[in-house]
């Protein structure tokens, strides 16, 4: 087999573009590359700027090229009997086939395949398929990025790449492979199927150290014969070692391990914090700036704890991301400095797990929604399932609708089998479990911790050791995870799961294998289902018109200040419900009864099929349709709850985008105030719970964080340990607060012409001194849009380009991306880029903050949390707003200094830090920057003086 690897470049798309240059690699059959062909083209009209930026193609590149018809002389003998290829090859083909047509050549009847299908099969955890990001994971030499012949070397690198992947799989995962694609008429069906020829005629199979087991190889065998991490008969490793002995050999073997380590004063003093409460059963509050290394100053001394008393000690984060970064670059360092053996697990909520019974039921009845999309996944999937030891869908980059066949086959409560599953002993979900029950120490997040609480501790193994780190969350993921959230999304989907139309669903595919049986009873059966189908689309078209008629309470207009685009809110008061509430509450009693009555009739049938033998077939369809059951059993529960607002504790609220309306509806029922459940089901029952994170006190002092946490009878008893952590940064020589105290003010989330104008003017001189390398963090998204064009204008002839959250498009993490590519860019960034948003060195010089980062006084949750103050004769605005606004603010001003080396600029637009009695409690909680305030056209020369003092400029 041959192959061509073809890439144009072009000025444009297939329907206006012409070709300006061609690259094209030969692949013989030795799969040596035996020659690469390259040559510009000249076009009939001048490459668009934007197309020189991209390519560095320059119309004197192509004045003397040859033309379209003389490199087609050239190209086409190239093309004999070879399999054409290229990285996202529809472009290039349909570029090949008109300049084809146009020279007056026979259209190109060979087979066609795609370097990103192959990538994303044999590569499936590549975190992008772009062609230069794979090139540098790879290692591929690829000079000229956009300049067709070192990208169609590139590629043809890459292919061979992927080919020798292939061949390191086992016979029986190329089997499933080609089984996959054989259906659809495609080349890829077509190459699959040579390839699979060609590997049954070899004697030697790789096979690794695979696991073979039901027409599947996976990474990894039975989790029952896991064993824990040391042995129960040898003495526990930490009798004769004290804490000391024990952190100074830890130390030691840092220092060989890493060869630039230092120890951190606010780092030992932590390690030091947590041993003492967790020793002595204390709560701990501890604020750890950037830069402390906080994640090991809790995991040795959680360590440390859990094997010497035998008793697991529990970390759980935020996010997936903190918990993921744990397990890549915390937990192996640990392996290898800790001296003794000792386990640490990762355990996400059950939805991150494949479950392989579902999975082999989806690829061997070929259960797609999109046949093409789908079998691209499933081949994906069944290549992870040899590399992969966890079955964590974090680890697979899954493109499309790639989330979607997800869903139908991730781990879940309802419908697992347990022991009498096939796939019992080999499952992600248990062994995930069952690493926990072994480990001393287990990384989750919070909302697994509440899951677990609300499921009577039935999903994490027993601890009475805590750690809590981006403890600043705690309160609100309390709140969603102890109160109710439902989307619209949530009920349609469960719906069209059961029973989408006659032929696609889990109901219609029971009834098929009911059909084909053709007992007595299953006649019976079919007869019930077909019963309950017209009651699913009347719970359908009554969900409708419920959230229809509950999104038309919405106020017309979004309040952008309530947060991102296009976002609408309403408060529900349980005094004071709409008028047409009684309208509504019938619909809902319609709903209950409709959806009572499926339930009945489905459990019934149900029972029945379990209770008659010889349904092997259908047993896990029967639990599938069951716990679909129980999910509609919850959903009624909870929109009850929802629509009877009868609990005065409880905030209701509903959400929606003015974009997608009723489709996009949310409902809200959340605690007005968690301090007392958190304190019942966390500071009471448990011995130490350490809460950790970069923002916890407010003006030096913790008052805040223990009001809100149900901490204060912890204090009263003595149980309470506060600390706050010098930093580990030289604030004051390393980053500059700047205060234009001359700035006009603003009133509501919109700026006023005058004030737009003088905010662009300002940003634009500041960007021009710090050349980009900025980023700019708004309250409302009208703001930033108020200023996007404008800025961007403004510095156009500068070449800084500016990136708008929400205005480019793209995800949170793609922008930071190409702000941190890009040698010079502006990014403007709301509420999500205030925090997590990790930028260090040259890439961020200054951070500009246009307002104080209030919380909108009208959003439900906050209204209710005032309300609440002001019945207990306290000041909501200096209990609960500015307090939440200094966290904010200090977790933005965090963003800048990331590194000892880190050195910039902050500039606060908002003159109230200054003017208003409660601005210092703002500037008095940061970690001390050297502070300034001045006339606004005083601004940049200063900032401009203090980099060049820096050496940044």
């Amino acid at each position: 087999m041959k192959f061509a690897v073809l890439d144009f470049e072009t000025t444009g798309t297939q329907s206006v573009g012409e070709i300006i240059q061609v690259g094209l690699a030969i692949i013989e059959e030795d799969r040596s590359i035996s020659r690469v062909y390259g040559s510009f083209v000249k076009p009939g009209a001048p490459i668009p700027p934007f197309i020189t930026g991209l390519t560095g193609i320059t119309d004197t590149d192509v004045q003397d090229a040859p033309a379209l018809e003389e490199m087609m002389m050239e190209l086409v003998p190239l093309l004999d009997d070879v399999v054409l290829v290229g990285h996202n090859v529809a472009f290039d083909f349909s570029f090949l086939q008109s300049a084809l047509d146009r020279c007056g050549y026979l259209p190109f009847q060979g087979r066609i395949l795609d370097t990103i299908d192959f990538l994303k099969i044999c590569f499936p955890s590549l975190t992008s398929y772009q062609l230069g990001a794979v090139s540098t994971s790879f290692g591929v030499t690829h000079e000229r990025p956009h300049q067709a012949d070192s990208d169609a070397l590139a590629t043809a690198l890459l292919l061979l790449k992927c080919l020798e992947e292939l061949d390191s799989l086992p016979l029986l995962t190329i089997q499933r492979l080609s089984e996959l694609f054989n259906e659809e008429e495609s080349d890829l069906g077509w190459y699959f199927d040579g390839l699979l020829r060609e590997r049954e005629k070899e004697t030697l199979q790789p096979e690794g150290d695979l696991t073979f087991y039901r027409q599947l190889a996976l990474a990894v065998g039975d989790w029952t014969e896991l064993a824990p991490p040391r042995d129960d008969h040898d003495a526990n490793p930490l009798d004769n070692l004290s804490f000391t002995d024990y952190m100074e050999e830890v130390t030691r073997r840092l220092k060989d391990t890493l060869p630039h380590y230092e120890s951190r004063e606010a780092q030992d003093i932590m390690i030091t914090e947590v041993m003492t409460a967790l020793a002595e059963d204390k709560h701990l509050l501890i604020e750890a700036g950037t830069g402390t290394g906080k994640s090991l100053g809790y995991l040795l001394p959680a360590i440390y704890q859990s094997v010497r008393s035998g008793q697991k000690v529990m970390v759980s984060t935020h996010t997936i991301n903190l918990q993921d970064q744990l397990r890549e670059r915390d937990v192996p360092l640990l392996t290898k400095v800790i001296p003794f053996p000792f386990k640490a697990a990762i355990f996400k909520g059950r939805g991150h797990y494949l479950c392989l019974r579902k999975f082999e039921h989806k690829i061997n009845k070929k259960d797609f929604i999109s046949p093409r999309e789908d079998s691209l996944t499933a081949a994906q999937m069944i290549v992870w399932l040899t590399q992969s030891e966890s079955g964590d869908d974090e680890e697979l980059n899954l493109g499309g609708r790639g989330g979607d066949f997800w869903e139908t086959v991730a781990s879940d409560t309802d419908s697992c089998l347990g022991r009498a599953c096939p796939w019992f002993r080999k499952c992600y979900y248990h062994r995930a479990k069952h690493e926990a029950g072994i480990a001393d120490v287990v990384i989750t997040n919070h909302s697994k911790l509440f899951a677990d609480v609300k499921a009577g501790h039935q999903l994490l193994p027993a601890y009475e050791h805590l750690v809590i780190d981006e403890a600043h969350h705690l309160e609100d993921v309390a709140g969603k995870h102890l109160g109710m959230n439902m989307k619209h999304f949530t009920v349609s989907h469960a719906l069209s799961r059961l029973y989408k139309d006659s032929r696609n669903g889990q109901l219609p595919a029971l009834r098929l294998m009911l059909q084909s049986s053709g007992s007595e009873q299953a006649s019976e059966w079919s007869g019930v289902i077909d019963r309950i189908y017209p009651d699913l689309l009347t719970v359908k078209e009554t969900w409708d018109m419920l959230t229809d008629k509950l999104f038309s309470l919405m106020p017309e207009r979004s309040d952008a200040s309530a947060g991102e685009a296009g976002q609408l809110v309403l408060r529900l008061l349980p005094g004071n419900k709409p008028k047409t509430w009684e309208e509504l509450e019938a619909l809902e009693n319609s709903l209950n009864l409709t959806l009572t009555d499926i339930i009945r009739k489905g459990d019934k049938m149900l029972n029945e099929m379990r209770d008659q033998d010889g349904q092997s077939s259908s047993d896990s369809l029967v639990t599938d349709i069951s716990g679909l059951f129980k999910d509609l059993a919850s959903i009624r529960e909870q929109v009850r709850f929802f629509m009877g607002m009868n609990d005065d504790n409880v905030v209701y609220w509903l959400e929606a985008n003015g974009n997608y309306r009723s489709k996009s509806l949310q409902l809200y029922a959340v605690p007005v105030d968690v301090s007392s459940q958190l304190k019942e089901l966390f500071f009471d029952k448990k011995r130490s719970i350490i809460l950790t994170s970069a923002t916890l006190s407010v003006d030096k002092s913790f008052q805040f964080m223990i009001d809100n946490l149900g901490l204060n009878a912890a204090v009263e008893e003595g149980r309470l340990m506060t600390v706050l952590l010098p930093s580990p940064f030289r604030y004051r020589e390393q980053a500059l607060l700047v205060i234009p105290r001359d700035f006009p003010s603003v009133k509501g989330s919109v700026g006023d012409a005058r004030f737009v104008d003088m905010l662009v003017q300002s940003l634009a001189e500041a960007a021009v001194v710090t050349r980009g390398r900025m980023l700019v963090l708004f309250t409302s998204y009208k703001m930033l849009r108020q200023v996007y064009e404008p800025l961007k204008e403004a510095l156009a002839s500068q070449e800084i380009t500016v990136l708008g959250q929400g205005v480019e498009g793209g995800s949170r993490s793609k922008l930071i991306r190409r702000f941190q590519d890009s040698t010079a860019s502006v990014l403007l960034g709301t509420s999500s880029f205030w925090e997590g948003v990790d930028i260090p060195g040259e890439a961020l010089t200054c951070l500009a903050i246009v307002r104080l980062p209030f919380q909108p006084p009208n959003h439900p949750l906050a209204e209710a949390k005032a309300e609440l103050l002001q019945a207990q004769k306290k000041n909501p605005f200096m209990k609960l707003s500015v307090p939440q606004a200094v966290i904010r603010f200090k977790q933005g001003f965090g963003r800048l200094v990331r590194t000892a080396q880190d050195r910039g600029i902050v500039i606060v637009y908002d003159t109230r830090v200054i003017e208003s009695y409660y601005g210092k409690y703002f500037l008095y909680s940061l970690p001390g920057p050297k502070m300034e305030h001045m006339l606004t056209d005083q601004m940049v020369p200063r900032i401009a003086e203090w980099l060049e003092e820096g050496g940044v400029i």
